[in-house]
């Protein structure tokens, strides 16, 4: 299916991992017609992500961010914007758990703290800063991402899992309030993904929980980073003009256990 994405210019956060959603989305959005603007805290991942769009022959910068941060999104949006000239899709990919497994009588505040920041402060800085160019343009997608966690309790009360619920919270406000602007605003929960989420735990540990999820998940299978990807070109096209304030769960069923 052509999306219709060709020339459109996309910001994707959290980019730098290699073997991550946000650079496979990058790739996927590329393929489609897009240009890239790959940002990350990590620059040097950033700008691996940015060879390899331009490797496939579209324009790509990349910008060393801290989402949490504000006056650090603003700086780098206009820097964006000077480059690119506008930003008409934003990918809110970025986003990370500080403490996982951790049980809720052991959580610090602090965690907590850390943990709204990266996923639901961020999320929140990102659009700010970019929807004053989507209001004026009168078109505009924002792809935010949440998890399964938000919605099945699983690893119980944690911060990662709060902050994921959250951002749900704030995807319908956002689609509510500037849909008049035709902007989209959709969510993306994910299932299980082989990625360096798990990078803190052992490698057989890791194989354990993705061989049993997958058994408990309808389909029998995790997701890979390319079915996240995929689902985020289909909301950042006129594809799915009459969806918003949604969340897709790309998690082979596994919610509805």
């Amino acid at each position: 299916m052509d999306y219709g994405l060709s020339g459109k210019v996309a910001l994707v956060t959290g980019t730098a991992s290699q073997v991550g959603m946000g650079k496979a989305i990058c790739l996927t959005l590329a393929k489609e017609g897009c240009d890239i603007i790959s940002t990350d805290i990590n620059l040097d991942g950033a700008k691996q992500t940015a060879d390899a769009v331009e490797a496939l022959g579209r324009k790509s910068v990349a910008f060393k961010v801290d989402i949490t941060k504000g006056d650090d999104v603003d700086s780098m949006v206009k820097a964006a914007l000077k480059e690119m000239g506008k930003i008409d899709i934003l990918v809110n990919t970025a986003g990370g758990n500080s403490k996982l497994g951790d049980q809720f009588l052991e959580s610090k505040q602090e965690t907590w703290e850390k943990d709204m920041a990266l996923n639901l402060y961020g999320t929140m800085n990102c659009a700010k800063a970019v929807l004053p160019g989507m209001i004026e343009r009168k078109w505009g997608k924002i792809i935010n991402f949440s998890s399964i966690v938000a919605r099945t309790g699983i690893g119980g009360p944690g911060s990662y899992s709060a902050a994921k619920a959250a951002v749900l919270s704030f995807n319908r406000g956002l689609a509510t309030q500037y849909g008049p602007f035709n902007i989209n605003v959709n969510a993306i929960a994910p299932g299980m993904l082989n990625t360096n989420f798990f990078a803190g735990l052992p490698g057989n540990v890791t194989t354990q929980i993705f061989t049993e999820v997958a058994s408990l998940a309808p389909l029998k299978r995790n997701q890979t980073v390319e079915d996240i990807a995929n689902a985020v070109a289909f909301l950042s096209s006129d594809v799915s003009k009459n969806i918003t304030g949604q969340c897709i769960q790309v998690d082979s069923g596994l919610v509805m256990i």
